[in-house]
């Protein structure tokens, strides 16, 4: 039986570049920065500090991850910034939103009131976009 989800993984361009953004800029924390073997890949996770149990694996979008032609079809999508890798959750967006900007996040849409919540929308430093929302009451 299923009984959760551990981990989800977002492909990045960089991942020492995406290490910075996401612990510096949207303030997560680090858990696993290993290599998994002397040519294998970076496992790489952060979480956000209230919801350690789901970490996010940030994938570089090359091999040994993936094949050469995958990968740069991969990355050329990621930096297009057609990718879209999920919804972070937040008690004030406003606030949140105004906290990410002054550190520097690209946001595409500022908060705004929809049926489900209040939403802003933003872009990684890699080009992956992400809805940051506070939920209504249901």
């Amino acid at each position: 039986m299923i009984t959760g989800m551990s981990h989800t993984q977002v492909w990045v361009l960089d991942q020492d570049s995406a290490l910075d953004f996401y612990t510096k800029k949207l303030g997560l924390t680090l858990h696993d920065d290993v290599r998994l073997g002397p040519d294998g890949p970076r496992w790489l996770t952060v979480s956000a500090p209230d919801q350690p149990e789901l970490r996010i694996v940030l994938s570089e979008a090359s091999p040994p991850m993936l094949d050469p032609e995958s990968a740069e079809r991969l990355r050329a999508l990621i930096a297009k910034g057609v990718l879209g890798a999920g919804v972070m959750s937040t008690g004030d967006c406003r606030a949140t939103y105004a906290e990410l900007a002054s550190r520097g996040v690209t946001f595409v849409q500022e908060p705004a009131e929809r049926p489900y919540g209040i939403e802003a929308v933003f872009r990684d430093d890699s080009g992956n976009w992400f809805s940051l929302t506070q939920q209504t009451a249901d």
